[in-house]
């Protein structure tokens, strides 16, 4: 077990909010007179702190009001054991650039004091999802257990049925035996981390089987799906339009304008050139029915991350938020329209618990990134046994990008592969299949898995070295960039190499993890946030690396594969030794790819098919860099805001790149 050094903090709640949580309490036990909060900081050591470091580090967590005069049952609300907290990554960090080498993870729990046994107290003090209560400080050392890598796992063929179920994988009866179908086919039993691959990448959130699906009116079948309806409108009408359906945000024609950024020699300076509006509206329904704050907080980042990897790298400028609910029923307030109630799955937050937690979520994840939320809207509706109990969570924004940085790039054998952002973390496991479910369909503790954890700040600072890049105009280093969504890197990395018509091998181990117990299929498939794929020329990874220095983000480089992968050919998953064969995700044959490549390939393929035809009519709009120009070379003395210079990082952050660009992990 680490050492663990505990140390008091501040009060933890305002006496306002005290007030209102004593209000809750004593309908579970009227006894409850008055709570008491305060924090307490568990810091993990790798020796013994110096007294001028702990002086540093009690400094540091000095903070807050006092704490007040505490007596009752103590209940210690943690992160969820096994995750980690967005305040330990930005304490640690601190820490760090502090001096504090000693410190390996700072983490904060809240301490209630109630004068109450009563078994519905736990409940109201935290929140399921994402935290834990313990009962004792001594408990508080399982925030830091160390644990050995769980193994990949083999699912039997004839087990796949149960699979679906114990995994959440939402699979249908004719995916089931599709899978069936193959796995015989090759001779072996599928992985773990395969199946939930392919559940993520082939569910309806990533997949829109719906809205592709035949369209049927009385009988008739129509001869355009929903989406194509919708892509119709464009096909007949694309004036005013760059890229449309075919990259992670829709980018619409500019004009001329003037951009404030750094030159070469640091100097900020006005930059001048043809400027495309970026803009992107989705949803965020499942996580933030689960858990409101956190889900409607990922929700606005995952729309964020959208707009900056789109093209080469684009800058979002202005975020808007909407929600669709049911009823809210306002104790003591209702209208007589909400006397009626269906009820709800009991893992459900109600529509007022939503609407008094998830706006806060949005608008704080917007202010910490620094993105102004300016509009929105608010509707509840039901009608009969019908209504939003899984409300519309709705995130969109608008951007810049530079014209010549509009379109992605091919990629050369040998273009480095990599992970720009946060480490992986056991949070958002499944999101993809578990948002494709009903409403109540999924396993409750399923659905807490699949819901992600915020850390705007980390966004942040992923997002600056993206500006960074784009800023050197011509000599951007980013060839393509995708965010990580839903499905984790297995549908981030597969998408960034598919469309280089290439295969990646990808050593799992090596991926930056917070988690030393994961297995193969939670580091490959975790939804942790604030992260982006990206590829770059070998020849730009010493500029790359001091930008990512400079901002401290961590990042893990590696290679794409040289060879082109054969018709049919299988994508190799492996993991460190320890007794797993490697494992092979089967591939649709070279007929069946060639008639149905991915649906984001199609769009992707028919966009840039747009973009061409819309060039050759409107030549004037051509811009510096596009594909097919020779590019500057770029000279590395000179380049970003100002001379670039190393700042503390934090040791596993900074050797991330280091480790991965080892034999041992080639992308």
């Amino acid at each position: 077990m680490p050492d663990i050094l505990q140390l008091r903090g501040s009060r933890a709640v305002s006496e306002f909010r005290l007030a209102k949580l004593v209000a809750q309490l004593s309908k579970v036990d009227p006894g409850i007179r008055a709570v008491a909060a305060e924090f307490r900081h568990f810091i993990e050591l790798e020796r013994d702190l110096t007294p001028p470091e702990r002086s540093i580090l009690e400094r540091l967590l000095a903070y807050g009001e006092p704490p007040a005069e505490s007596h009752g049952r103590l209940y210690l609300v943690v992160p969820r054991l096994g995750t980690l907290s967005p305040w330990s990554s930005k304490a640690t960090d601190i820490a760090h650039n502090c001096g504090l080498s000693a410190v390996k993870r700072v983490e904060r729990g809240t301490a209630y004091y109630v004068q109450s046994e009563h078994a519905g107290v736990a409940p109201l003090l935290h929140d399921r999802m994402t935290q834990t209560v313990l009962s004792s400080f001594d408990e508080a050392t399982q925030l830091f257990a160390h644990v050995a890598p769980r193994p990949l796992q083999s699912i039997p063929i004839a087990g796949l049925r149960q699979a679906n179920t114990r995994l959440g994988l939402a699979l249908s009866d004719e995916e089931i035996e599709y899978l069936e179908r193959g796995y015989r086919a090759i001779g072996r039993d599928p992985t773990d981390a395969e199946l939930t691959m392919f559940a993520q990448a082939n569910s309806e959130h990533c997949r829109h089987k719906i809205f592709n699906g035949d369209w049927i009116i009385d009988g008739e079948k129509q001869d355009q799906s929903l989406f194509a309806m919708i892509r119709h409108t464009h096909a007949v009408n694309p004036k005013g339009t760059v890229v449309a359906y075919a990259d992670n945000a829709a980018i619409m024609e500019g004009r001329s304008a003037q951009r404030f950024h750094p030159r070469a020699d640091g100097t900020y300076a006005r930059h001048g050139g043809l400027t495309h509006t970026v803009m992107k509206v989705e949803t965020h329904n499942h996580p933030t029915a689960i858990s409101p704050f956190p889900g409607a907080a990922t929700g606005a980042g995952g729309e964020i991350r959208d707009e900056g990897a789109t093209g080469r790298g684009a800058k979002p400028k202005a975020g808007l938020v909407g929600y669709t609910t049911s009823y809210l029923r306002i104790p003591d307030h209702e209208h007589p329209w909400e006397a009626q109630s269906q009820g709800r799955p009991a893992h459900i937050a109600s529509a007022l618990e939503i609407m008094l937690e998830a706006p806060i979520g949005a608008a704080a994840y917007n202010n910490e990134f620094g993105r102004p939320n300016l509009c929105g809207y608010f509707r509840a509706f039901e009608h009969q046994n019908r209504g939003y109990h899984k409300p519309i969570m709705l995130a969109g924004g608008i951007g810049n990008i530079d014209a010549a940085h509009s379109a992605k790039r091919e990629l050369a054998a040998g273009t480095l592969l990599i992970q720009l952002g946060g480490p992986g973390l056991l949070i958002g496991m499944g999101g993809g299949a578990a948002s494709s479910m009903g409403a109540g369909a999924n396993v409750a503790e399923l659905d807490y898995d699949s819901v992600q954890r915020d850390n705007a700040e980390m966004q942040r600072r992923a997002q600056e070295v993206i500006d960074r890049c784009w800023q050197l105009g011509p000599a951007n280093p980013i060839l393509s960039i995708h965010d990580v969504g839903a499905g984790g890197l297995s549908n981030a990395v597969p998408e960034l190499v598919w469309s280089a018509r290439r295969g990646a091998k990808l050593e799992l181990r090596a991926i930056p993890s917070e988690d030393t117990g994961m297995s193969p299929r939670e580091i490959w498939c975790n939804e942790a946030q604030e992260r982006y794929v990206l590829a770059i020329a070998p020849k730009d990874l010493p500029t790359f690396e001091k930008l990512c220095q400079r901002e401290r983000c961590p990042f893990g480089a590696g290679h794409n594969d040289r060879r082109r992968p054969a018709a049919g050919h299988r994508q190799q998953i492996r993991q460190e030794a320890g007794g797993h064969r490697p494992c092979c995700h089967p591939r649709k044959t070279a007929e069946d790819a060639a008639r149905r490549p991915p649906c984001r390939a199609r769009a992707r393929a028919a966009g840039a098919r747009q973009d061409r035809a819309r060039r050759r009519r409107a030549p004037h709009h051509a811009a510096p860099g596009r594909r097919g120009e020779a590019l500057p070379r770029l000279d590395r003395r000179s380049h970003g805001r100002r001379p670039l210079r190393a700042r503390p990082v934090r040791r596993a952050m900074a050797g991330a790149g280091r480790r991965l660009r080892g034999d041992a992990a080639r992308l």
